[in-house]
């Protein structure tokens, strides 16, 4: 196995773990994903094409892994992590509270996303890739990328609204 590989593969780790967050919306079980897809990759090490991007074929990795996972929960049933649940700025002011509230449902709003959706609000708005670079990821077209974005928007846009602002029209 090429050294090379292996480096770059080390070096997109932190890319991998945000991105594996933002979908599993848990850091334990995104890291979980990560190191999946690492063992998967370094088996695979052989059917990397050299020359083309390793953070692509990585994310495609654990896009996969995720789906899997997905679709095993829905025949099992959700689990559900206690920790996570619990919400508390430690006594660190009201602002922070209502921070962690919001982040808190927008978290969870991103969890129930469809697929598709969440896929493209990871890669996008999570992870900073272009238009472009997420069709290439997810092998659809650009146009489907910006639909997909633009009603993930439309649905999570309520939710970091102040209360005084959902009720307001945009012609206001």
């Amino acid at each position: 196995m090429d050294s090379s590989f292996q480096r770059d593969l080390v070096a997109l780790v932190p890319r991998l773990r945000r991105f594996a967050y933002a979908l599993a919306g848990s850091a334990d079980v995104g890291d979980d994903l990560v190191q999946a897809a690492c063992e998967r990759a370094l088996k695979n090490a052989a059917a990397f094409q050299p020359g083309t991007r390793m953070d692509s074929w990585m994310f495609r990795i654990i896009q996969n892994l995720w789906l899997d996972d997905r679709r095993k929960r829905k025949v099992r049933g959700a689990q559900v992590d206690p920790d996570t649940l619990a919400i508390s700025d430690d006594g660190f002011g009201a602002r922070q509270a209502e921070d962690r509230v919001t982040l808190e449902k927008v978290r969870a709003s991103v969890d129930r996303l469809p697929d598709e959706l969440r896929l493209v609000v990871a890669l996008v708005a999570i992870e900073g890739r272009s238009y472009r670079e997420a069709a290439e990821a997810l092998e659809i077209p650009i146009g489907t990328v910006m639909s997909r974005l633009s009603r993930a928007r439309a649905l999570l846009l309520p939710l970091v609204q102040a209360p005084d602002q959902r009720s307001r029209s945009w012609t206001q």
